[in-house]
Formats: structure tokens, C-alpha cells, sequence
């Protein structure tokens, strides 16, 4: 017999001896009841989730770009942001899910790990009910800052990641379903990275989307068909980011939307607050901040695009993989859709392991290839310009690539740059 949480199978596979140890030590280690601040919140702990009740995951982005200073002054205030959502949600008497995501994974250590806000079942005394009910807010408005103070272990983003981790967290649930995103939106990692983003066009944001639709294994879309999602402080970030603007905070949220609607949401289901997110001191604790690459929010006159060489071609072979059509046709429509396009330079990179005298004649031939592609796909011959470099210098400009091991950092070598540019 599988172990159950409430009625309902537990997560991730947990025997029921397991799940007695962690609930026990869930009650040394989560904000709501950890400590004599927070003694009115013990009966979340302990409370079965209501019949009917919804799921609400809160993922808390604890990136360099959004913590801010080791100070802490300039975090984002995500316990304000998010105050009126929780307290609308505790009404319903949803079971809650709060945690931090950050780094190249897409795991997500759990702030507090599925407990029940029924404050209706909590008490006999209807007066006891609502101070339940008032308490519980609290308590997980002060859960998010904790969240909010942990840091990842590696520097960037992927925000997609984290959401296919916590869409898993409603296996077998019933009732309303609810992702809430506290972030500045800009993911540097996976296939939303945003680093050569110009922030302007809503074609940018359907060639965006479609290349995300389009990764197949690489990464996949997460299912949130049935699931509300909720973004919020989006555009807001804090340290040496910049922030965005108005226009670049708009921009931000129609992405958001399209790619949560892309995967499997509504326009009804999937929404975004324009609020700006205000400022608030957070004492910065656990991990220390890693380097996390920078969105510049674009220069308004070039992007380039890093696309891996294992993803265009075999090993020693110039010959563009059909796998990787979609995505270079995709880039293709950026680059003529691109207002004052002035050209599009395709880069081919060797890594340093092949015949020294092979390694220029390679990258050519690579880069012809993919430009091929690209004026097949309706840019202008004339403007397409292809350079074979060689052995890669190293990374793109703005990769952390201090924590990378050996493989990853000959996978940064292999690739070919797009760079479209604009008068």
C-alpha cells in the first residue's frame, strides 16, 4: 500500500515511515510553527487538506539578480507583492507549496512542502477560526521572505525548469491548482535564455515561444493545462541588473503569458501583474550570491544567438541536421522580421581537440551551412555574411562559465554565433 498525504498518494514515492520522519522534522525546519513567533500556525501542520481544496505552489526566485546586494536593501518586496493572492487563496483553505529556484537546476528546495491552510477545520470556536485564518497569511507571507533569502547553488535562471518542478508537486491533487511566480522574468539559461533579447516586437515574443515549443528533449514545455498561473515583479530586479522599464516590463509580461498559454494555460488562466514591485531590506542568508549573467535588455542594434554545434551537426560533419531546422527557420523569420536589418553574421567555432590544420576549414564549412539555411528560409543572400574562426576562444560573453566542468565548457566551444545587426 503507497503512502498517503491527507487521502491522497504522497509525493515523489515517499513510504509512510519516511513521510512520519520528514513531517516531524518539517516541524523543526518550516517557517509556519518553527518558532514562538508563529505557535498560532502549529495547526497547519497538522490540519488534513479540506475536501474540494486547492494547491497553490508559491516558486520564489532567489537569483543574484532579484537578491540583490549581501545588504540586501534593494530585494524586491515579494511579501507585499504577493500578500493579497495568499489571503484570497488561504480563504479557499488551499494546501500550500513554497520554495526557491535558481541555478542551472531545476530542483527546488522547499520552503514549506505541502501544508494545509483548512483554518475552517482548524478550530471549534468560529472567533479561533479566523484568527487562524488571519495568522495563516502571515505566516506564509514570512515563508516567502525566507524562501526569498535562500540563494542557488549556481549563478542564472531557467524560470521554464522551475516550472515543469512545480507543476509535478499536483500529481493526484484535486480541486483549483495554483503556480505562483515571484521573478524579474529574466531567465538567462535553457531555451527562454533572454540575454540577446531586444525587448520590443511581438514577433521577437512568438520566435521566442515557438523555439521554447519547438526543443523537443531538450527541454520541454511544462504542462499547466488546468493550472492558474500568476506572475508577479516582473521587470523588477535589484543589484548590478538593470530593470526595465515600462515598455520593457509590458514586454516581459506578454511573453510570460504567451509561453504559459503555449503550455497548455488560457489567456483567463495565465496572467501577469503590471504593479511595480517596491523595494524592501532583506538580510540575505544561506548560499552566498553566484554570478549571475547579465539581461542588458538589448542595445538596440545586435543580438546574437549561440546556437550549440551538437545541435547542428554530427561530429566532423558540416551537414546541418534536420532536427535543427526549426529552430535556425525560426531564427531565419527574426532576422527579416528585424526592422532595419543591416546583415547577419554567422560565426562557426571548433573546439581545441581536432587536426590544428582542420579546425578553420571546419568552422567554414559549418557556418556556410547554417547560412545556407537562412537564406532558404527568406533572408536576403546579400546580406548574410559567414566567418569559419576556428578554435573558440571561449564561452559567449555573458556565460558563467567558472563553475562549467571540461565537457561543458568543449560543448561552449562547438557552436556557431548569429549575430543580426541593425542600422
Amino acid at each position: 500500500m503507497s503512502a498517503t498525504r491527507g487521502g491522497r498518494p504522497a509525493r515523489h514515492g515517499r513510504t509512510a515511515a519516511a513521510l512520519v520522519v520528514g513531517t516531524l522534522l518539517a516541524g523543526l525546519v518550516v517557517g509556519c510553527g518553527s518558532d514562538g513567533s508563529k505557535d498560532g500556525c502549529v495547526w497547519m501542520k497538522k490540519a488534513s487538506p479540506a475536501d474540494g481544496a486547492g494547491s497553490t505552489v508559491v516558486l520564489v526566485d532567489g537569483s543574484a539578480s532579484v537578491r540583490g546586494s549581501k545588504s540586501g536593501a534593494d530585494a524586491p518586496d515579494y511579501r507585499r507583492a504577493v500578500h493579497e493572492l495568499l489571503s484570497e487563496r488561504v480563504e479557499k483553505g488551499d494546501t500550500f507549496f513554497i520554495g526557491t529556484f535558481g541555478g542551472a537546476s531545476d530542483a527546488i528546495p522547499w520552503t514549506l512542502d505541502g501544508r494545509s491552510a483548512d483554518w475552517k477545520a482548524s478550530a471549534h470556536n468560529k472567533h479561533n477560526q479566523q484568527a487562524n485564518r488571519d495568522r495563516a497569511v502571515e505566516c506564509l507571507a514570512d515563508d516567502v521572505t525566507t524562501a526569498q533569502r535562500r540563494g542557488p547553488a549556481d549563478g542564472g535562471t531557467d524560470l521554464l525548469a522551475a516550472l515543469a518542478t512545480a507543476t509535478a508537486e499536483f500529481r493526484g491533487d484535486e480541486g483549483e491548482r495554483r503556480v505562483v511566480v515571484l521573478s524579474d522574468g529574466l531567465s538567462n539559461a535553457g531555451c527562454s535564455d533572454l540575454r540577446s533579447a531586444q525587448f520590443g516586437s511581438e514577433q521577437e515574443i512568438a520566435s521566442i515561444v515557438s523555439v521554447c515549443a519547438a526543443q523537443g528533449a531538450y527541454q520541454k514545455l511544462p504542462d499547466l493545462h488546468g493550472v492558474e498561473v500568476t506572475f508577479l515583479g516582473l521587470g523588477r530586479s535589484a543589484g548590478t541588473q538593470p530593470s526595465a522599464n515600462r515598455s520593457q516590463r509590458a514586454w516581459l509580461s506578454d511573453l510570460w503569458k504567451e509561453m504559459c498559454v503555449r503550455a497548455g494555460g488560457t489567456a483567463q488562466t495565465c496572467t501577469a501583474s503590471s504593479t511595480p514591485v517596491g523595494a524592501a531590506p532583506l538580510a540575505v542568508s544561506g548560499r552566498p550570491n553566484r554570478d549571475d549573467p547579465v539581461v542588458p535588455y538589448g542595445d538596440g542594434l545586435s543580438r546574437t544567438y549561440s546556437l550549440s554545434g551538437a545541435a547542428l551537426f554530427r561530429p566532423d560533419s558540416a551537414r546541418v541536421l534536420p532536427t535543427a531546422t526549426p529552430t535556425l527557420t525560426d531564427l531565419a523569420v527574426r532576422a527579416r522580421t528585424t526592422p532595419g536589418l543591416d546583415r547577419v553574421v554567422v560565426d562557426g567555432y571548433v573546439d581545441p581537440r581536432g587536426p590544428r590544420g582542420n579546425d578553420r576549414s571546419l568552422s567554414r564549412a559549418r557556418a556556410d551551412a547554417v547560412a545556407r539555411v537562412l537564406v532558404a528560409h527568406g533572408v536576403p543572400g546579400s546580406r548574410v555574411e559567414a566567418h569559419g574562426l576556428g578554435v573558440s576562444p571561449g564561452c559567449p560573453a555573458g556565460t558563467s562559465a567558472e563553475h562549467l566542468s571540461r565537457a561543458e565548457l568543449l560543448r561552449c566551444d562547438r557552436r556557431v554565433d548569429i549575430r543580426i545587426l541593425r542600422t
